[in-house]
């Protein structure tokens, strides 16, 4: 299945609340597999939750940098 994934990278210094965006077109069946394998480090925390309209969103914590992945269905 083709997605639009948009990955945030969240900024965790306290004065500054940019982020990082980046928008990516995948093909994947398994969007928290996705997120699994593009991440490496240590410590790796995901969790994914599906919405009825086809969307998915993964967060994942990696070595303490919080992200969030929406994937939207094309």
């Amino acid at each position: 299945m083709t997605y639009e994934m948009v990955r945030e990278i969240l900024n965790s210094c306290p004065n500054n609340q940019m982020r990082d965006v980046f928008f990516q077109e995948v093909e994947t069946e398994d969007p928290e597999a996705y997120v699994r394998g593009m991440l490496r480090g240590r410590e790796v925390e995901i969790w994914s939750e599906a919405g009825s309209d086809g969307t998915v969103v993964v967060r994942a914590v990696c070595d303490g940098l919080n992200q969030r992945f929406l994937f939207t269905p094309d």
